[in-house]
């Protein structure tokens, strides 16, 4: 019950919270949304992507095990996706959609501070945390783009579009300047970091702006239950399954375990608005994903407790 509680009223609350702030402004001023998500696209996410990577640093004993999980992990969840859209019979543009619902994670803010709140005194637990959203980043910017593009373009329409977006860049020139160890001079990491700041309150303004302006009881339909739950409840029974066939255990097990159950990435709708691909319904997904997912993560938690620890 503390769990639920601690991950309710710590990171759920908060990020509805946000979701009402945008539907009660959007109500009121009616924003632009498509110019919203330019600013997200080009300006916030780009500048969270690039700080994110910049400035991470991992040990690597432990990116050996970290990488063959999220490979075998991912991979799965895109196998699987694929399979359910051929099963669905999901036309194009829903199913990218879909597949991004499955596959993109939420390991920025909600992952990172449930890790903070669970491995307080192990602080590897954050760090895999860290790492697993930047596996997350470069698959939202590949494989997630790729879905969405691919779904209205062909060819070498979509190499164009995919090579224009800011956040490609910025996840390269921060891997690179990391790599190398360069350092930024405060006249441009300043104003950097302050965008990056602002990067999830904007994002999730935005999708509760773009969630007032659709009809609720057009959230239960059969695609957004079975993403969610094979979203939340396949794909820890996945990562449990590939977690004991790689002999991984301990806090390295435990962290991996719990960041499979977290909810529907929210760049999902924010790269689906951007694309006016399915906008509406991958914010619902987001929505509903997000907040079933204070039980099912609880549960998680729990079990990791018992099995790993």
């Amino acid at each position: 019950m503390d769990y639920l509680s601690m991950i309710f009223f710590k990171i759920v609350a908060p990020i509805l919270i946000l979701l009402v702030i945008g539907a009660v402004l959007q109500r009121k001023f009616q924003f632009n949304l498509k110019a919203l998500s330019h600013l997200i696209t080009y300006c916030f996410m780009p500048a969270a992507v690039f700080i994110n990577i910049y400035e991470t640093s991992v040990e690597l004993s432990v990116i050996g095990q970290i990488t063959a999980f999220i490979v075998l992990f991912i991979g799965s969840q895109m196998l699987l996706s694929q399979l359910l859209v051929k099963l669905m019979k999901l036309d194009k543009k829903e199913g990218a959609v879909f597949k991004n619902s499955v596959v993109l994670i939420n390991s920025g803010n909600y992952g990172i501070p449930v890790a903070q709140m669970i491995f307080a005194t192990q602080p590897i637990g954050v760090a895999i945390q860290v790492i697993l959203v930047i596996f997350q980043n470069m698959t939202t910017y590949t494989y997630g783009l790729y879905n969405l593009i691919s779904s209205t373009k062909s060819g070498l329409a979509i190499v164009r579009d995919f090579l224009k977006m800011p956040i490609v860049h910025a996840l390269i020139l921060g891997a690179l300047l990391n790599f190398l160890n360069v350092p930024i001079p405060e006249t441009f990491s300043i104003p950097i970091q302050h965008i990056a700041n602002g990067f999830v309150a904007v994002a999730l303004i935005t999708l509760g702006a773009q969630l007032s302006t659709i009809e609720m009881r057009t959230m239960f339909n059969k695609m957004i239950f079975v993403s969610c739950f094979t979203r939340l409840i396949i794909g820890p029974a996945a990562a449990l399954l590939i977690i004991f066939a790689i002999g991984l255990d301990g806090v390295v097990a435990q962290s991996l375990f719990i960041a499979s159950a977290f909810p529907t990435s929210r760049n999902s709708s924010s790269l689906a608005l951007e694309y006016d691909i399915e906008s509406a319904t991958a914010a619902q997904t987001v929505l509903f994903s997000t907040i079933i997912s204070c039980l099912t993560v609880t549960v998680v938690i729990y079990i990791s407790n018992i099995l790993f620890v």
